[in-house]
């Protein structure tokens, strides 16, 4: 076991599945994955002392730790495009500016006066904390839901504000190490800082998107160019100013995510999965290194310094960013309790820590405990009460139990009418103005034109919608329209009707994988039979099962007349029917079907021709 634990490959692979473990039991308990990770790190690290970061890296760990939080900064900016601001930039960039001054004129004092930190130390401190992160925040918003202007302002407030507390941060360091003229080293710094980060930031952003946007990088080499380039602009950045790099970066992102005609998505989805890889090693191999005997040390006064941070600071910047933003009290009292602080707070702090150490500055081994208390506090308090906090002050969005039905053909509106009166939220989306114009008519909420459009994207209102039901004849847009929003909202999210008997010949045949999407309803339910059937007079139908009317009576009275459509439980939750799926059904549950009249029955494919029935009212 020993010959194991001193292998430097065999901790890194354990590394690695530590992580997926507690990035999955993350997942199942609905918990942001910073708090796991944090937790297995302490444990491998001071509890165990499986995992020493200092002596598996050496000189390499904070060279590793600074490009991977580089990798997650400009992964997260290319995610901000000004048009979710949506009216909402004037509370973003008071919350990144006079909201980080707020909290860092709030916390330094605290530490200073409470914990008796140096001044320098304090001050540092303070910087540090102004940060909160999209690797913490993303997740909480995805458990919280709260509404769109609540989400987008935390996003973008997570993204942006890191690189300015890791600024504030540095010229807080330069001002401390400045043996003389600490301020006018200081602003000579900031001023070196900001050009360089925004020069070089916009500069390689404008020269990396029209790279990608002309085509002249290879497709295969498209990520792996983006995240060479980035890194060396970040090295770059640093090497000109030092710790410039994370401006420049997210300048970088920025610049390429509002770029007209650039198409980011794939490069997104690569940066994705790598951050998150990323982020679960970083919170482990930092948590690692922080020692249990100095958390001991910071006492009650620690939570001090946390209540003056989450209720006072936090409060307080909100507040005074708050002017001119049109938000209500209920949203402002919403962004006053989320504020967790995430992976560029550990880095830094960690970073800083082991060059004041080298310094000799009084007390500076209690930084890294005490920023990481601050994590931790702030993201389990924040994660276990947030949802509870958004109910009562009534500012959680809609679930999205919605559909967003691809097609606007007879049969579509007649579907969007029947889940209307069960009062689910329907958008029907269709290139023929015919179509919309019908459903219009009918009082359907509908979207006129492409639905993978960036014109869609910026104004069709997606936040009820939870399934797409690709109703469409148009056999070359069907699978576009497939893949992007099982993208945007996950596998198993959309549904498509049936092609029917497929062309022989194999260039003729859609893909496996594609066709196994294409199980809406049944096999028999194609476009142009469910078409055929409503031009004859078919209608949708709910039937309610009883004690006394059961599935076998519902076959028995329907016969082969009936194509089910979707069940309905008891606690009103739809149950689409595929191909593949079949449900246990029991009193109280309801079916909807489209109904043929019976002088025009056909066979179909989901129901046995058995002798006709009488159906109870209900």
């Amino acid at each position: 076991m020993e010959e194991i634990l001193s292998n430097p490959m065999a901790l890194l692979v354990m590394v690695g599945i530590v992580s997926i473990a507690c990035q999955y039991l993350a997942f199942m308990l609905k918990l942001p994955a910073i708090l796991p990770l944090l937790l297995a790190g302490l444990a491998l690290g001071p509890m165990t002392g499986v995992l020493d970061p200092d002596a598996l890296f050496g000189d390499l760990l904070f060279p590793l730790v600074s490009l991977a939080v580089a990798i997650i900064l400009f992964e997260g900016a290319l995610t901000l495009k000004f048009s979710d601001l949506a009216g909402h930039g004037v509370m973003v960039r008071n919350l990144c500016t006079l909201g980080a001054l707020v909290t860092w004129l709030i916390a330094t004092p605290a530490a200073y006066y409470v914990l008796g930190m140096p001044m320098q130390l304090a001050a540092l401190f303070g910087a540090i904390v102004t940060v909160t992160g999209p690797t913490v925040i993303v997740p909480m918003l995805r458990s919280v839901r709260p509404n769109t202007r609540i989400s987008n302002i935390l996003r973008w407030e997570g993204i942006v504000i890191d690189p300015i507390g890791a600024l504030l941060a540095v010229l807080v360091y330069e001002y401390v190490v400045a043996a003389q003229d600490a301020v006018e080293h200081t602003l000579v710094i900031f001023l070196k800082v900001v050009a360089i980060g925004f020069g070089l930031g916009s500069l390689m952003g404008f020269f990396l998107g029209t790279l990608l946007r002309n085509n002249w990088v290879p497709h295969y080499l498209r990520n792996t160019a983006v995240l060479t380039l980035m890194l060396g602009a970040y090295a770059a950045s640093d090497l000109m100013t030092h710790e410039s790099g994370l401006l420049t970066v997210t300048v970088m992102g920025i610049w390429m995510a509002n770029m007209k005609d650039l198409d980011v998505d794939d490069i997104l989805e690569f940066k994705e999965t790598l951050s998150v890889l990323l982020i679960s090693a970083l919170f482990i191999l930092l948590a690692a290194r922080v020692e249990l005997f100095t958390l001991a040390q910071l006492g009650w006064g620690a939570l001090v310094v946390l209540a003056a941070i989450m209720f006072v600071a936090r409060p307080l910047s909100v507040f005074l960013s708050s002017p001119g933003s049109g938000l209500n009290w209920r949203e402002l009292a919403m962004l006053s309790w989320i504020a967790p602080r995430g992976i560029v707070a550990a880095a830094v702090s960690a970073l800083f820590a082991l060059k004041l150490d080298a310094l000799g500055l009084a007390k500076s081994e209690l930084l890294v405990p005490m920023v990481f208390l601050v994590i931790i506090v702030t993201v389990v308090l924040q994660s276990l009460t947030s949802k509870t906090i958004a109910k009562l002050l009534d500012v959680r969005a809609p679930y999205p139990n919605g559909y967003l039905l691809f097609g606007g053909g007879r049969f579509a509106r007649l579907l969007a009418k029947d889940l209307m009166d069960k009062e689910v939220p329907v958008i029907v989306a269709d290139t023929n103005w015919d179509a919309i114009r019908e459903a219009r008519m009918e009082g359907i909420p509908t979207y006129y034109g492409n639905p993978i459009s960036e014109h869609a994207s910026l104004t069709m209102d997606l936040s009820t919608v939870g399934k797409v039901l690709v109703l469409s004849p148009y056999k070359q847009l069907n699978p576009l329209v497939t893949y992007h929003f099982e993208h945007l909202l996950g596998k198993g999210s959309v549904l498509g009707l049936s092609q029917g008997a497929q062309e022989e010949r194999a260039s003729h045949q859609v893909s496996e994988e594609y066709a196994r999407k294409l199980e809406l309803f049944s096999e028999s339910a194609t476009y142009s039979r469910l078409a055929s059937l409503v031009a004859k007079g078919a209608t949708i139908r709910t039937t309610r099962l009883t004690e006394t009317f059961t599935i076998e009576d519902y076959r028995e009275t329907y016969g082969n007349r009936a194509t089910r459509l979707y069940a309905l439980d008891p606690q009103g939750k739809i149950h689409i029917y595929t191909v593949s799926h079949e449900f246990a059904l029991k009193a109280d549950w309801q079916i909807v079907s489209l109904i043929a009249p019976e002088e025009s029955a056909e066979k179909s494919a989901d129901a046995m021709p058995l002798p006709q029935g009488r159906l109870p009212t209900g």
